[in-house]
């Protein structure tokens, strides 16, 4: 690999890093990311992280092409990677309305404008809070790292090539078996290794899902991540399994429902908090910085482009989801708001967590849209939906733009990849679902062909927060912690997921205090990082396989 310097600050130059064929990889590559997508997303509703696969395709693409850059790799693959996530957002929200009323009528223009909209509304906060995020913040972003760490090492060959790519053929070989890989009925590998232990008597009896995740890939990113954010995220499990749900109702303070009402509802206000909390410490007082190119030619500010546009496209979006989408007006204008809090709160926690449940803080503007205008029916899925859309955008290219930084890559280029990749998701994305509701109608959505479980927990949370007191508890305490500097978004993750995600996170975490006092050379040589970094981009590229072979599937079905 040819890595040009220039006399800029970055690696290579621009027009070394922005390229035609990256652009053209790119492209195609987020065409069929974005189709599988969509059907992985409704038919077992997760969503593997498609960093690490991209990155491989874009190395091994342009290197056979000859005479690339790690910029340039780095470039094609956040173009690539940008529609899966705006699939995503769409995928876990909108089929909430199918749910209710099988025979809804929801036309493709509709759809095109929220999604279209979740996606710019993306652009314009991927733009102005990268800088904080990724530069000044410098949280983890363990995707991202690893990704940046599968660049460089695969390039440079030797030993720990040798780690990397061992590390990552053993957990894609497991995962392959753990899951196994089918076409349509027919099992063209058979899985034999359990995916999850759970304790059945905890779970009939209080419904906690107390056990472990099989995942050599979260178990990577409690690694990387570190044993601080991983603590925080597993003590928010203990509170909301150990003791909200078993302790509470085994003193007899909360039936079953209550409990788990208690527990949803006090996660979500934790997460909510944490957001205001960066609002209050982070983000009002460098505001010219950060927002400052949206008024100010001269300003440049925290802006990887000039941004004077922003507001212009913000104003028309409102316009368009009220005339368009039929959303009052004090909804679209709390949605474009709301999204600005989604987005920051979506940067921070993939970056504490590597997870991004943007499905959550689409619910949660929705609940606040709701209180203030009354918005109700398909509008409030749209609310969702476009929030939804932007947090995924902006949460998973913050990975990109996290391996950029290490890579030194151009962010402008990069953020220009991520328009044509996010655009190209969203035509991608809305033609799919079309076609899927189109072939099989409204009531496959909600059952075994697409279970879309994260769009029927929107269509159940269009009533409202399940237990308003742990919500508000939640928020201001979680808005007070932040401002003393405790990492609570992975608190109220912890609290608000299932016991088993948050307990296989935790093995990682602790295998990284433990080296770490143990074998201190382990991390100095980078060599635990490395076999991290492979075990977690081995889990995550076969999922996107996966994922694609489930996509022909279907459409072959």
């Amino acid at each position: 690999m040819s890595n040009k310097q220039s006399n800029s600050k970055y690696a290579a130059s621009y027009r070394e890093q922005f390229t035609t064929r990256g652009m053209i990889i790119g492209a195609i590559g987020a065409v069929i990311l974005t189709c599988s997508s969509m059907f992985i997303a409704l038919r077992i509703s997760s969503l593997p992280w498609p960093i690490m696969f991209v990155a491989l395709v874009s190395m091994f693409g342009l290197k056979a092409l000859g005479n690339t850059n790690y910029n340039e790799i780095n470039v094609t693959h956040t173009a690539m990677s940008a529609g899966a996530m705006v699939a995503g957002g769409l995928a876990f929200t909108l089929p909430g309305i199918w749910m209710l009323d099988p025979n809804a009528d929801v036309g493709f223009g509709k759809l095109l404008v929220l999604t279209l909209g979740g996606v710019l509304l993306g652009l314009i906060f991927t733009a102005v809070l990268r800088k904080h995020f990724v530069e000044k913040a410098q949280l983890p972003y363990a995707m991202g790292q690893a990704a940046a760490e599968v660049v460089v090492v695969g390039d440079e060959g030797g030993q720990k090539a040798k780690w990397l790519f061992g590390s990552m053929g053993i957990a894609g070989i497991f995962a392959l078996f753990r899951d196994g890989l089918y076409y349509g009925a027919k099992a063209l590998v058979k899985p034999f290794i359990p995916a999850v232990s759970l304790n059945g008597n905890i779970m009939g009896t209080y419904g906690s899902f107390f056990g472990v995740w099989y995942s050599p890939m979260l178990i990577s990113v409690g690694y990387i991540i570190g044993p601080l954010y991983i603590g925080v995220w597993f003590l928010g499990a203990l509170i909301g399994d150990v003791g909200i749900l078993m302790g509470g109702q085994a003193a007899g303070l909360f039936d079953a429902a209550t409990a788990a009402a208690i527990k949803s509802s006090l996660g979500i206000g934790l997460m909510v908090g944490c957001g205001l909390g960066i609002f209050i410490k982070e983000i009002l007082p460098r505001v010219k910085d950060i927002f400052g190119p949206m008024i100010s030619k001269e300003n440049a500010g925290d802006s990887i482009v000039p941004m004077r546009w922003a507001p212009i496209v913000m104003v028309v979006l409102a316009v368009l989801f009220t005339a368009v989408l039929d959303m009052p007006i004090v909804a679209s204008i709390i949605t474009i708001l709301g999204t600005w809090l989604a987005t920051t709160m979506a940067c921070q926690c993939v970056g504490q967590s590597g997870i991004n449940p943007m499905e959550i803080f689409g619910i949660i503007i929705l609940i606040i849209a709701k209180a203030a205008s009354g918005v109700d029916g398909n509008a409030a899925f749209f609310v969702a939906a476009i929030v939804a859309v932007a947090a995924g955008l902006t949460g998973d290219v913050m990975n990109d733009f996290k391996s950029g930084h290490i890579l030194k890559s151009d962010p402008k280029a990069q953020w220009i990849g991520e328009v044509i990749g996010g655009l190209i998701g969203a035509v991608v994305s809305v033609a799919v679902l079309m076609i899927i509701v189109t072939a099989y109608g409204g009531e496959a959505f909600g059952s075994d062909m697409f279970p879309a479980a994260q769009a029927a927990a929107v269509a159940s949370m269009v009533g409202g927060i399940a237990h308003l007191p742990a919500f508000l508890i939640g928020l201001v305490a979680a808005t007070v912690m932040y401002i003393m500097g405790i990492p609570v978004m992975t608190l109220g993750l912890g609290v608000y997921l299932p016991f088993y995600l948050s307990a296989t996170a935790f093995i990682g975490g602790a295998l990284r205090f433990i080296l770490d006092k143990t074998a201190p050379k382990v991390e100095k040589s980078g060599l635990g990082t490395i076999v991290a970094s492979g075990m977690l981009g081995g889990e995550a590229v076969v999922g996107v396989i996966t994922a694609l072979v489930i996509a022909i599937s279907v459409l072959n079905g």
